[in-house]
């Protein structure tokens, strides 16, 4: 059961349900931890000479203090770019690196492709560092480059106009896929998680209810409609009832702002459930039939369009990511993302459930045929019944020098287990030894240092998980310019292709393999041991045991690494 962050503090599901009696148990998402399934969890130019030399990197000394303060906005907005040894904060050393090694010098451009939802092409802080294929004509209908997709001006669109979608255990399950022993893995799983979702959705609107009840009780006592916590407190009543009410929400608004915040999430909630039960758990629902084809066969081709431009708002896993590598650090508005000089790829392929094989597979092909150095994938499942497709694809990136960053997941649990499959990968199509030396895949952490620098959610891993990064309340882009914290590896993984790309610009005649091993290589390490699992009293390890590296990502060290290694003094 995962344990997750809200409002300063972490919370365990059945740390609040069990003071109203309201057993329920409900899985993570693979997706990012959005704050609405977080509430139902706790309630159920050349570029060696190009930057200034520096000494030495950074290390974490023995005696660092923990910052036990509560963040300030600011810092909270932009944790993940400060400094742990300046600021007692585990972000990246991004502001330090920008201010000390890269300062106003210029590298090469670098594509970075953000294999995922659509992304909102729109928005401020990211039409001004979207790709744009120097081959093709906006909106004619004609393959103008003749790579085999039309009008793929700004990316490709691989989903057409499909969004919501099954999980891959519910197509085993409805279509018959692979043999019976997979068959018997995916019901096992969809009965699960189906009878979590039913129950999640009873939950969710039976909290909308209480919330609902109490407070038109209470408007009706202070005859008012808008109170806060000091008019609760202050509120003298003989009657049980409504003593009962202002204690519920008096709880209730430690997980929120005001009664208006309360009902918006548990709306969100029950929307997030709905989805589950309607779609992403629906034997009888098709997703796929309106794009045409047929997912489970690849020489099916063809399909989709040149748009990957988001259908509606609530698309915002892809718009977030992209704003975490690279949103405009120049315009003045939002954010700065990590990298100064990246043109963003929009591959869209991940729908509202699970993304195909199929998808990823060509979705990567793509982004290679088309000039991506870099490609993110945040995005993960645990059924992949032609993974073969995607990790053919994976060799192919590799043979064409692209470094794909993945995220690990966010169900909190030891990727090392044979019982944990986590898809796409780069162990399990070589008997768990790394087939492809381009992939780099990441967990999170939290601003926390300490016990809690691990994110609970995030999956780990000493063979699996290579490095970490900062994945939990991450401020960054949302559909129609607005801007949102979000958590989960989704968040960590373009982080660490943000620093790829810095690495990438700056030292172009670097390898994928070599970034890799200078990311891994650079990263601070730390003694501490942190709680790792989503059980309550979880165990205490270090990151060199969950990890193949040990390490945090650094974008200051790994800056002065890469120059070493370009120059040739350091072999990697």
């Amino acid at each position: 059961m995962e344990k997750l962050f809200l409002k300063g503090r972490f919370f365990y599901p059945n740390e609040f349900i069990s003071m109203y009696s309201l057993p329920i148990q409900i899985s993570s998402s693979r997706k990012s931890v959005i704050r609405a399934f977080a509430l139902i969890f706790i309630l159920g130019v050349s570029a060696c000479s190009a930057l200034k030399p520096v000494s030495e990197p950074l290390s974490i000394p023995n005696n660092l203090p923990s910052k036990n303060a509560e963040l300030s906005t600011q810092e909270a907005q932009n944790w993940w770019h400060l400094d742990l040894i300046k600021d007692t904060i585990p972000g990246m050393s991004i502001n330090r690196a920008y201010s000390e090694i890269i300062r106003k010098k210029k590298g090469d451009p670098v594509i970075v492709a953000v294999l995922d939802a659509g992304i909102d092409l729109t928005h401020e802080d990211l039409k001004g560092v979207l790709w744009t294929n120097p081959g093709e004509i906006a909106g004619n209908g004609q393959d103008n480059d003749n790579n085999g997709y039309v009008d793929d001006v700004h990316g490709y669109n691989f989903l057409g106009d499909a969004y919501n979608e099954q999980l891959e255990m519910t197509r085993i399950l409805n279509l018959k896929l692979g043999d019976a022993a997979l068959r018997s893995q995916a019901k096992a799983k969809f009965e699960t998680e189906y009878a979590e979702a039913t129950q999640g959705k009873q939950q969710s609107q039976q909290l909308i209810n209480m919330v609902d009840q109490a407070d038109q009780a209470i408007q009706k006592v202070l005859g008012k409609e808008v109170y806060d916590e000091d008019d609760l407190d202050n509120l003298q009543s003989d009657d049980p009832a409504i003593q009962q009410h202002v204690g519920f929400l008096m709880q209730m608004l430690g997980f929120a702002e005001s009664i208006e915040e309360l009902k918006d999430i548990f709306s969100q909630s029950l929307t997030y459930f709905d989805e589950k039960v309607n779609y992403h758990l629906n034997l009888e629902f098709d997703g796929r039939e309106v794009v045409g084809d047929d997912p489970y066969d690849f020489e099916d081709r063809g399909y989709g369009n040149g748009n990957p431009q988001i259908l509606v708002p609530d698309e915002s896993h892809g718009t977030h990511v992209a704003g975490i590598i690279a949103a405009d650090r120049k315009n003045k508005l939002g954010i700065k993302g990590v990298a100064n000089n990246v043109a963003i790829m929009s591959v869209r392929a991940v729908p509202n459930g699970d993304e195909y094989d199929k998808d990823i597979a060509l979705g990567i092909r793509y982004a290679v045929d088309n000039g991506a150095k870099i490609i993110n994938a945040s995005f993960g499942k645990g059924f992949s019944p032609n993974a073969e497709w995607v990790y053919e694809a994976l060799q192919y990136a590799a043979s064409k020098d692209v470094l794909v960053v993945l995220s690990a997941g966010n169900e909190g649990m030891d990727l090392d287990l044979p019982e944990n499959a986590n898809y796409p990968n780069d162990h399990q199509y070589n008997n768990g030894e790394e087939f492809v030396d381009n992939v780099l895949t990441v967990g999170a952490i939290t601003e926390q240092y300490g016990p809690n620098l691990l994110a609970p959610f995030s999956n780990f891993g000493a063979k699996n998980v290579d490095i970490f990064a900062p994945g939990s309340q991450i401020y960054s882009t949302m559909p129609e310019n607005e801007y949102e914290l979000q958590s989960g590896t989704s968040m960590a993984a373009p982080a660490v292709s943000g620093l790829a790309a810095l690495i990438r610009s700056y030292y172009p005649e670097l390898t994928a393999a070599q970034v890799k091993k200078i990311i891994m290589e650079s990263g601070l390490h730390t003694s501490i041991k942190v709680t790792v699992g989503n059980e309550m009293g979880g165990e205490n390890r270090t990151l060199s045991e969950i990890s193949r590296s040990g390490k945090i990502a650094n974008v200051y060290n790994a800056l002065i690494l890469a120059r070493k290694v370009a120059k040739g003094e350091v072999d990697l």
